[in-house]
């Protein structure tokens, strides 16, 4: 519709103006008395045949199918076109510049959604649309959003416009037959309660199920005064998203002024409603006049042109040649997107995208009392109880710990939030593939009792379905002929086809399986290692140096070196078993030290520091031989077991025979990782030809070593009497898991099911119950090298006397020059003094020299000839002295 300005706004900015302004506004969905294709025509139409007519801007419409042809027209005609309704995500600045968009886009409202199944930690949702510009492109949006939240959407039902009872009811069925219980529906009014009615006659408005219904929903509701209760019975527990406006005087003031319009146009009888659309439309209008406003303050002027582009059409009631372009349209958009005012529906401010700014949502619960507000949200925060307008001072926090709702009650009155999922087909039991083996059947195998199968993986299987909240029907359907064992990566492949849902059993969690099923958590640690056959080791006649490593022996010895020469430097003055000619002195420092070993010194030690530094050398050299006694019994008593494979490398390099278990990963490992030619590799039925082929060896028709899994090892040696020993390190780090289709539900929750028998203590029981042997044997070989000490268990000791022994050398030291400072003074007389003066650099170098001289003479000298030695001159001293005072 046209509006006048005089009639409708009553602004005086619009008297001077003589073009027309282009104000087409939708208050409602089409006339169901039309057919989709007649009204589509027709709201086609009426833009061209306005448009004709030179427009400053349009507003409107409210499809968003007619949105993007109609924003083509205004771009070519630089005519600024706002739309309160149009929420399609695709509808945006980038390709249509002329574009604005008045309301919330919804991609914000998916994104919204997107929040709302993360927060209650649903994986799968199906949504159910319409299939137009509007439905596609917003659940497209929904889609992405939930990528980010590692969501997806699982099924996308799709309903042509206008849809009726009987496609909505083939729809419906279709949908319910699937494993996510998360319906998120995005479609027009018409239509859009008659889903609900239809769910509710197939029984799906009960429990388990979640509805998530978009703003068409509230929309509906608050568009009409009094809402049905048969309406509000039909959809109990819907979750539906609105619009958010915030509450003001200005919006009740204009609420009570439309109710008693109403009220005055249909006297005694229900009037309409006031949804946020009507609002966003009141506010548009507002917003195009103040813009005017600002326009024409700013000295611009109205001025038209002719497009060349723009040619007439013969036999069309459209003139092309009759649309102007609007010459000033830059100009005025641009003084729309700076504009910045409150209206009915908040702040109105527009970003660099020409989007709302501070997009939120209501979320609303319908119970019965009709829709109740559970929450907000908003992409400032989030989820919150409090109004957004409140949070926006604050920093934008949308952690997960700072999300807050009120309590919801789920469609069948339960408050509990549903899980989101049943096992497709309406509880069709779970098809579980299980390996028929031929050998370790104590893992799994075939058995005649109720489950049919028997074994380790089998009870941990059971045990994490116990502890699961809902019940689990399942099936077990064995795989493989029974003759060999089958191949575990075609089990897979079973299970990626959709031929079983899961498969349980001794199943390795490796790279490649991962691409096409998902895993739960391993019950049970693996990795390929290397069994090889053994012989005893013969004895050397040099095990007695095997306790100590090369540095070990090289650094103690000089440590004995090093405290014969300390002991002798601090004996040296006092003790006269450390005197005599030099090569007896020698003689007894090396005999003292290394007697030291066994506390066997005969030389006694005299002067404390002396002393104390043996002291703490006997402590160590008692450790070191408790150390070696210790290392050098181990040695000779365990059994020193060799084998020439020495591990993986070594087996590579020999170009001998590999055995590996039937059916296992082992052989592609190591044909595609190791590049072991499949020539080298034999594989082996059981644990018979396992002995058979390792007794015989590569040169009798066996093979060198056998690569295998290290839980069927421990029971190979066991069952061989601990004849073989695994060689080199566990080179692969796996474990063991049971395989579900990619996206289960179920494998996470039982994930947390094979976690809490963990922490429970319960899988080792299982495990004690079925992989207990009758001989433990060691895995490895023993290698003499555990058992030798190196350097680095003592370096603290040694640390210590190196401490200590520079320490007593350094006060031994201070002693002896002090010593020899007293005896020099004693002995210089006043004529070296003067002479010493007149000497310069020569004389000092000569008392350098003589000072060290006789800092060799102290040090070699008693200790009681250098006390006797201070005595006298400390005598002859005061002699002098007294005689000097008798002289004058």
């Amino acid at each position: 519709m046209i509006l006048s300005l005089e009639e409708q706004l009553n602004l005086r900015l619009w008297r001077p103006l003589t073009t027309l302004m282009l104000i087409r506004v939708f208050s409602g969905e089409p006339s169901s008395t039309l057919s989709s294709m007649t009204q589509t025509a027709v709201d086609l139409l009426a833009p061209w045949e306005v448009m004709e007519n030179k427009v400053v801007a349009a507003i409107g419409p409210q499809s968003s199918g007619i949105g993007h042809i109609i924003s083509h027209v205004a771009n070519e005609l630089h005519v600024p076109l706002l739309s309160f309704a149009a929420t399609d995500p695709t509808l945006s600045s980038l390709q249509f510049p002329y574009f604005l968009r008045t309301t919330q886009s919804d991609y914000f409202q998916m994104n919204a959604i997107a929040d709302f199944v993360s927060y209650f930690r649903w994986r799968e949702v199906v949504a159910i649309f319409v299939d137009d510009e509007y439905g596609r492109n917003g659940i497209s949006v929904l889609g992405d959003a939930l990528a980010k939240k590692r969501a997806k959407i699982s099924y996308k039902a799709a309903l042509t416009p206008g849809a009726d009872i009987s496609s909505i009811t083939d729809l419906l069925a279709s949908v319910n037959l699937m494993e996510s219980r998360i319906f998120v529906v995005h479609v027009n009014p018409d239509s859009g309660l008659n889903i609900f009615s239809v769910a509710k006659s197939l029984g799906m408005m009960g429990s388990g199920y979640v509805w998530i219904a978009t703003d068409w929903l509230l929309t509906a509701l608050d568009s009409v005064e009094t809402v049905d209760p048969k309406t509000v019975d039909l959809l109990q527990g819907v979750v539906a998203f609105r619009h958010y406006t915030p509450e003001s005087n200005k919006k009740r003031r204009f609420e009570e002024r439309w109710k008693s319009l109403r009220s005055k146009e249909s006297p005694g009888g229900d009037g309409d409603g006031f949804n946020s659309y009507a609002m966003y439309a009141y506010d548009t209008v507002w917003l195009v006049a103040r813009a005017l406003e600002v326009f024409f303050s700013e000295g611009n002027t109205v001025t038209f042109s002719n497009d060349p582009n723009l040619r007439k059409t013969n036999g069309s009631n459209i003139k092309l040649s009759a649309l102007n372009v609007f010459n000033e349209g830059e100009r005025f958009l641009q003084v729309i997107h700076e504009m910045n005012y409150t209206g009915l529906t908040g702040q109105i401010e527009f970003d660099s995208e020409k989007n709302r700014k501070n997009p939120a949502y209501d979320i609303l619960n319908i119970n019965s009392r009709g829709p109740q507000r559970v929450g907000y949200w908003s992409n400032h925060t989030g989820f919150s109880v409090e109004p957004p307008e409140t949070l926006y001072s604050k920093p934008p926090n949308a952690s997960a710990e700072h999300q807050r709702l009120n309590e919801i009650k789920w469609p069948g009155g339960v408050t509990k939030p549903p899980r989101g999922w049943v096992f497709p087909d309406n509880g069709e039991p779970l098809k579980i593939g299980v390996p028929d083996r031929v050998s370790y059947k104590n893992y799994v195998s075939k058995e005649n009792n109720s489950l049919g199968v028997n074994g380790y993986c089998i009870d941990i299987f059971e045990a994490a379905i116990q502890l699961l909240p809902y019940p689990v029907p399942r099936t077990y359907i064995v795989y493989g002929d029974g003759k060999r064992n089958p191949s575990y990566d075609n089990l897979i492949s079973e299970v990626a086809a959709n031929n079983f849902d899961v498969a349980v059993g001794d199943v390795t969690i490796v790279t490649n399986r991962t691409k096409f099923v998902d895993f739960t958590q391993p019950f049970m640690e693996s990795g390929l290692v290397v069994v090889a056959p053994v012989k005893g080791a013969k004895s050397s006649p040099w095990s007695f140096l095997k306790p100590f490593t090369v540095e070990m022996w090289a650094v103690t010895g000089a440590f004995f070196l090093f405290v014969g020469a300390i002991i002798w430097i601090l004996e040296h003055r006092f003790n006269e078993e450390f005197r005599g000619p030099p090569r007896r002195q020698i003689i007894t420092a090396f005999w003292f030290s290394f007697s030291t070993m066994f506390f066997s010194q005969r030389e006694n030690t005299v002067s404390t520091l002396g002393r104390f530094v043996l002291l703490i050398w006997l402590f160590v050299v008692l450790i070191i031989n408790s150390s070696y006694t210790a290392s050098l019994t181990s040695i000779l008593t365990v059994q020193q077991l060799t084998s020439r494979i020495e591990g993986m490398d070594s087996l590579i390099a020999s170009n001998e025979p590999i055995g590996v278990q039937d059916g296992a990963f082992a052989y592609k490992y190591l044909v595609n990782e190791l590049n072991i030619p499949p020539s080298r590799i034999i594989p082996l039925k059981d644990e018979e030809e396992y002995l058979s082929a390792l007794q015989l060896g590569p040169r009798a028709g066996g093979v060198a070593a056998i690569v295998d899994e290290l839980p069927y090892i421990k029971a190979l040696l066991s069952n061989s009497n601990c004849k073989f020993r695994t060689v080199g390190p566990e080179f692969t780090r796996t474990g063991w898991g049971f395989a579900f289709q990619r996206d289960s539900p179920l494998a996470v929750d039982m994930s947390t099911a094979i976690l809490q028998l963990s922490e429970e203590g319960k899988l080792e029981n299982i495990r004690k119950k079925w992989l207990t042997y009758s001989h433990e044997c060691s895995m490895q070989i023993a290698d003499t090298e555990n058992y030798q000490i190196s350097v680095q268990s003592f370096w603290g000791l040694f640390l210590i006397c190196g401490i200590v022994w520079f320490i007593v050398l350094a006060l031994f030291g201070w002693k002896v020059f002090w010593q020899c400072q007293r005896l020099r003074t004693e002995e210089e007389s006043d004529e070296v003094r003067a002479s010493e003066e007149a000497s310069s650099s020569r004389s000092g170098r000569s008392l350098r020299a003589a000072s060290f001289k006789d800092l060799i003479k102290v040090v070699d000298k008693r200790e009681a000839e250098i006390k006797e030695m201070l005595k006298r001159k400390s005598s002859k001293k005061l002699k002098t002295s007294q005689s000097s005072a008798e002289t004058p």
